[in-house]
């Protein structure tokens, strides 16, 4: 048995039928349907259930098998869990304000238990505790890490890498926030209060969990499409409330599905990653590119241009043309080039510089690589000595290449990102000694 504890909330390994991303997946749900009934006041007792609860997995599960519902079974572990909490503890300790009354008369606590695991109930659960999260008192930096914490069940490494920071930085915004969180007592009502001063962190968040799942920085996985379909779920949850349904949120949803789309092409049947210029396009899911290209359509109801436009922009670019060889560059650099202006960042110009390589060739593409501002925050990123290395091979310099791809292979994230990075440097190998540059 593996546990991994991120800071507060445990990931379990077992050896039976059942992926990981199940447990991160209910974490989210479970932990903000018990936060409801407990107060997020008593989010650590929320999350010290979730844990009890998949423990319990890991025993009874191993003996007995995996139940066809594993996601019921793990609910009603922790549901059963909660009641006897409220039970045992409801005159030493103060549960969420609004249920009070209900939770300490014993004609009423199990069926109010009940109703915060129905069905419908926790289908929005998730997104409630979302906006709970983004409390405008605290820095939206801090705001979004909460959301990868507490719904996402993301640990302070995949955190620090989501926001190229260190992990000091980013326990230390968990600290406040968690603080700022408990402070506020009672849940945001998604009902009647105003989304507007919270939804700008929410959609950060879900962007983030849908990259991470797309560009994994897992040990486990490169590609990680439960992450994808739940921040998916999560968007389409969110365009669900009258609030939220803005154009920047219509850009996020097509985003999220222009790039869902290449997701069958992103590994091979080896499971080694294949790059955009690799894939075969064939594999790439008609139906999402369809949906894609008609939330973007809606998108454009508005005045204003966010970076899920752009970015929306970009991927619809890349699913539309044919081939590489037919692919609107020069549509593609302008967009990159506006993005810049909206939200600039080292990953941003890191693709732009790709771009224009693509357009112009590999020497303008160096030359914007070498010119990223903030550079330094891609040290540890593998795919900025790799995209260095892909112009020098382009360029005839295949022993600097060879160099720099096995450079971007000792700072791979996971295997497959290994094995793709070394891949890259025995091709150089395969061209023979190094050519002379023109």
């Amino acid at each position: 048995m593996e546990e991994r504890k991120r800071l507060g909330v445990i990931t379990i390994a077992i050896d039976v039928d059942v992926s990981e991303h199940l447990f991160r997946r209910e974490s989210g749900r479970l932990v903000s349907a018990l936060t409801r009934i407990f107060g997020v006041h008593n989010l650590a007792l929320a999350e010290d259930v979730v844990q009890d609860a998949f423990c319990r997995a890991l025993e009874v599960w191993k003996v007995r098998g995996v139940p066809d519902n594993p996601s019921g079974w793990l609910m009603a572990v922790a549901r059963n869990r909660a009641l006897d909490i409220v039970r045992r503890q409801r005159t030493a300790r103060t549960f969420a304000p609004e249920l009070t009354r209900v939770l300490e008369s014993e004609w009423t606590v199990a069926s109010t238990v009940e109703e915060a695991f129905a069905t419908a109930t926790i289908r929005d659960a998730p997104l409630r505790m979302m906006f709970s999260c983004c409390d405008p008192r605290v820095p939206e930096e801090t705001q979004v890490a909460l959301v990868l914490n507490i719904l996402c069940v993301f640990g302070a490494v995949e955190i620090a890498s989501a926001f190229l920071i260190g992990r000091a930085a980013v326990e230390k915004r968990l600290s406040r926030g968690k603080k700022a969180l408990a402070s506020s007592r009672r849940l945001f009502d998604l009902s009647t209060a105003d989304l507007g001063p919270r939804l700008s962190a929410v959609q950060r968040a879900l962007y983030l969990l849908f990259s991470e799942g797309y560009h994994s920085a897992s040990i486990d996985a490169a590609v990680r499409s439960d992450l994808c379909n739940e921040a998916m779920r999560l968007a389409t949850l969110l365009l669900e409330a009258p609030d939220a349904r803005r154009p920047d949120t219509y850009a996020l949803a097509a985003l999220m599905c222009l790039q869902a789309a290449r997701l069958p092409a992103r590994l091979d049947a080896a499971g080694d990653l294949a790059s955009l210029l690799d894939q075969n396009r064939l594999q790439w899911d008609s139906q999402l590119i369809s949906d894609g290209l008609a939330l973007l359509d809606r998108s454009a109801e508005g005045t204003t241009v966010s970076s899920y436009h752009l970015e929306a922009a970009i991927a619809a670019a890349h699913v539309s043309a044919p081939d590489v060889a037919q692919t609107h560059w020069d549509a593609i650099v302008l967009l990159y080039d506006r993005l810049m202006a909206v939200a600039p960042s080292p990953v941003v110009a890191l693709n732009r510089a790709i771009a224009i390589g693509q357009r112009d060739g590999p020497g303008r593409g160096l030359e914007e690589l070498r010119g990223i501002r903030e550079s330094e925050r891609l040290v540890r990123y593998p795919f900025f000595p790799a995209a260095i290395g892909e112009f020098e091979q382009r360029r005839g310099r295949v022993a600097v290449a060879r160099q720099l791809f096995l450079e971007a292979a000792a700072l791979a994230r996971n295997p497959a990102e290994q094995r793709f990075l070394e891949k890259r440097a025995r091709e150089c190998d395969s061209r023979g000694a190094e050519a002379t540059e023109v």
